[in-house]
């Protein structure tokens, strides 16, 4: 059973939240409490249902339970427990669900970063293919994407690729994805038709809001440089590209792909933020992972995540030993959405047996 306490102490906040907005809260005091509101309405409505149910299963098994009752009372009262017991289970699963720690940047929208890893011109390929199946399963959920910097290889392949992808709960889904993916296929330049590894790595990073990430322009080194690569006089002429170190922690991000330097100053102060951001979330799972021995999932981008074999079909995601035989359609990206939710409920799992293992708060 889920603490009456609990429950009561979260309806007693939204309260207070319905409250101070009506009052008429302005400012970023507005944003946050807009944002807080956002996040409690769903659990409150669970709550609701949770107490309904509950108090209907009481009600039933009263009067299921009632030897000096009307005996056809009791009859349809018995047969009413059932099903009522079959629905509370279901609300308070979804309750428990709704009552798990939040991520506080899994409503975000993400930057997603893939490079090309071992594997020289295949890989880039590869990595184009990742780029590709990204942009498919964004279209599919709704939200928009825009490139945010490209390098490409001579055989068309992506070497390096920055995307935005902007809408609400992108980083929750797309944060499984970092890590390293490997393919195994035969490469469109190998003439002996030998199968060949290759790997690209993704990184996901929330991208913060305003509020989220402040930058101050003291810390900041920023250079201007000609673009290099294709562009004719333009890149000849113009110092468009644009460099910033973060001088507090080193972090450097470059820019180039836009024509105006300002432009990729905005770019490029677009990405250094989400990786500022970023760096703090890692900083502070480190500090509560060094608390609680056995912290699942580090974050540890070194580690191998999928494998794409395209020899038999197939498609391993070997943190939750899950195979698919339908490569061609993941990485279209029309099938990705299946294994994204297979981690997404894993990762729910793990929570919730973690929760039922923590006392009440």
């Amino acid at each position: 059973m889920i603490p009456e306490a609990k429950l009561t102490r979260l309806v007693d906040r939204f309260a207070a939240i319905e409250a101070e907005l009506a009052a008429g809260a302005g400012g970023s005091a507005y944003v946050k409490l807009s944002k807080e509101y956002a996040e409690l309405s769903p659990v409150v409505e669970a709550i609701a249902a949770y107490r309904e149910t509950e108090h209907a299963l009481r009600d039933t098994e009263a009067l299921a339970s009632d030897s000096a009752g009307d005996i056809e009372l009791r009859t349809l009262a018995q047969e009413e427990q059932s099903a009522l017991k079959d629905r509370f289970a279901h609300v308070e699963r979804e309750l428990q669900l709704r009552l798990l720690p939040k991520d506080a940047a899994d409503s975000s929208s993400a930057i997603v970063e893939i490079r090309a890893g071992t594997g020289g011109d295949e890989a880039a390929l590869f990595a184009s293919d990742l780029l590709r199946m990204y942009q498919r399963y964004a279209q599919l959920m709704g939200w928009r994407t825009e490139i945010l910097g490209l390098s490409d290889s001579d055989l068309g392949g992506v070497k390096e690729a920055v995307v935005e992808v902007v809408g609400q709960g992108a980083y929750a889904k797309l944060k499984f994805e970092s890590g390293v993916h490997r393919v195994q296929r035969v490469p469109v330049t190998e003439a002996g038709g030998r199968i060949h590894t290759s790997a690209a790595t993704v990184a996901v990073l929330p991208e913060p809001e305003e509020v989220d990430v402040h930058v101050d322009e003291k810390d900041l080194r920023i250079d201007v440089f000609r673009a290099s690569g294709a562009g004719g006089q333009h890149v000849n002429k113009t110092e468009s590209a644009v460099r910033i170190t973060h001088l507090p922690s080193g972090i450097v991000v470059a820019q180039q792909d836009e024509k105006s330097q300002h432009k990729n100053r905005a770019r490029a102060l677009k990405i250094l933020k989400a990786k500022l951001f970023e760096a703090e979330r890692a900083r502070q799972a480190s500090a509560r992972a060094a608390e609680r021995k056995g912290l699942v999932g580090s974050g540890d981008r070194s580690e191998r995540i999928r494998t794409y074999n395209f020899p038999q079909g197939r498609v391993t995601d070997h943190r939750i030993n899950l195979t698919l035989y339908k490569l061609e359609r993941i990485l279209s990206g029309d099938e990705l959405r299946e294994i994204v939710d297979a981690l997404v409920a894993e990762d729910q799992a793990n929570r919730l047996a973690e929760l039922e293992h923590e006392p009440d708060r």
